[in-house]
C-alpha cells in the first residue's frame, strides 16, 4: 500500500493551494479517507475527512468554510483546496486512510495508512 501526498508548496497569505494524494494497493473506492497536519512544534491536528462515495465530507472549524475536500474514485486521487490561507495553516498535510470504525472520523488511530505528507507554508 502507498499513500502518495504532492502538490504543497509557499503560498502568500490570503492565497490559495491545492494538494493531492494518490493510493495504490488498495481499491481506492472502499475506503474513507482524511487530510491531517502537523505544525512546527505542534501535534497531529485533523483537518477534513470524506466517505468512500465522496457524498459526506467534515471538516475541523479553524478550516470550514476555507477549505474543500473532494476525491476522484477513477483516479485514486483525493484532493484538498485550501483557500484564504493564512499563517496558522503552515504544517506538513498528511492523507490518511480510515481502516478502522471504533472511533470517529477526527480520531488518528482510525486510519491506518498515511502519507509521508506535504510541506504547505503560508508567508504572511
Amino acid at each position: 500500500v502507498q499513500v502518495v501526498e504532492s502538490g504543497g508548496g509557499l503560498v502568500q497569505s490570503g492565497g490559495s493551494l491545492r494538494i493531492s494524494c494518490v493510493l495504490s494497493g488498495l481499491d481506492f473506492s472502499r475506503y474513507d479517507m482524511s487530510w491531517d497536519r502537523r505544525a512546527p512544534g505542534k501535534g497531529l491536528e485533523w483537518v477534513s475527512a470524506i466517505d468512500k462515495l465522496g457524498r459526506d465530507t467534515y471538516y475541523a472549524d479553524s478550516v470550514k468554510g476555507r477549505f474543500a475536500i473532494s476525491r476522484d474514485n477513477d483516479k485514486n486521487t483525493l484532493y484538498l483546496q485550501m483557500n484564504s490561507l493564512n499563517s496558522e495553516d503552515t504544517a506538513q498535510y498528511y492523507c490518511a486512510v480510515r481502516t478502522e470504525y471504533t472511533r470517529s472520523w477526527s480520531d488518528s488511530s482510525d486510519f491506518g495508512y498515511w502519507g509521508q505528507g506535504t510541506q504547505v507554508t503560508v508567508s504572511s
